[in-house]
């Protein structure tokens, strides 16, 4: 039996005019069900581009994608994406950004009573029900991030896409909100792809960490599984040489990788 998620030998080359660039180069991963992977590397590796190829938002030059047995090239509710930018519609409450979401993927397949429980249920999933009437512009950067997930998981996606879903938050927001992660990823146990610069946060996510080597024509050049217990809780990982040791495997090859691109 194939894997859930299956990246095969993907190309992706940029062309304007008569110049090419060869951002991606037989990148090839396979992704069990319920796994969360996390892809890291030096900015310009191609990161963002790959989980673009993923939800369809960009086509591949040569490969594809293929989930739950079949090929995927454009957009669908099957892949959610939460961007770093919460990109919540201003004027809608926040209820209203999630529900947007029910209504397109539910709306000849669940009654109007059920697509409202639906929507309060995610957003009770990410601690947000409180603030359903509430806009973009009255919550926080986190709490808006939280919304952006919300609505992601309401679409009841095959696979979760994050890009850098924490990468403009506070230190704190950003611990916090890694937590409720680890808590719906255990909770529902949904697939996960994740796009980070962050190491630690990396290696107290992720079942395995695929490290992309610099670009162009980028690859992966390692893949390290994370061999920690879950649940994981921050503060007993300080210590714990698993963590440490993983945490040092991931901070050596971007390390190398840096000296690669100042040598050359």
């Amino acid at each position: 039996m194939g894997a859930y998620l299956k990246l095969d030998h993907i190309d992706k080359t940029f062309t304007r005019g008569s110049a090419s660039t060869n951002v991606l180069k037989e990148v090839t991963l396979d992704i069990e069900k319920g796994e969360y992977v996390s892809i890291i590397g030096h900015s310009g590796c191609g990161k963002s581009t790959l989980l673009n190829i993923v939800a369809g938002l960009t086509g591949a030059s040569a490969g594809g994608v293929i989930l739950d047995g079949r090929e995927v090239n454009s957009p669908g509710p099957d892949r959610a994406v939460v961007f770093q930018n919460h990109s919540l519609l201003p004027w809608l409450t926040v209820y209203e950004n999630v529900r947007l979401a029910v209504d397109k993927v539910f709306s000849g397949t669940r009654s109007k009573a059920e697509r409202h429980s639906w929507t309060l249920h995610n957003l009770d999933l990410v601690q947000m029900g409180h603030a359903k009437d509430k806009r973009p512009s009255e919550i926080s950067g986190g709490m808006k991030q939280r919304v952006g997930i919300a609505r992601a998981l309401a679409m009841e996606p095959k696979v979760l896409l994050l890009d850098e879903p924490f990468g403009a938050l506070d230190a704190l927001t950003r611990a916090h909100l890694q937590d409720s992660v680890m808590q719906i990823h255990a909770a529902l146990g949904n697939t996960i792809l994740m796009i980070t610069h962050d190491v630690d946060e990396a290696v107290l996510l992720s079942d395995r960490i695929v490290m992309m080597t610099n670009g162009p024509s980028a690859r992966i050049g390692e893949v390290l599984e994370v061999k920690l217990a879950r649940p994981r809780k921050r503060l007993d990982l300080v210590t714990n040489a698993t963590y440490l040791k993983a945490r040092e495997a991931v901070l050596k090859f971007l390390h190398e990788r840096h000296r690669f691109v100042e040598a050359a």
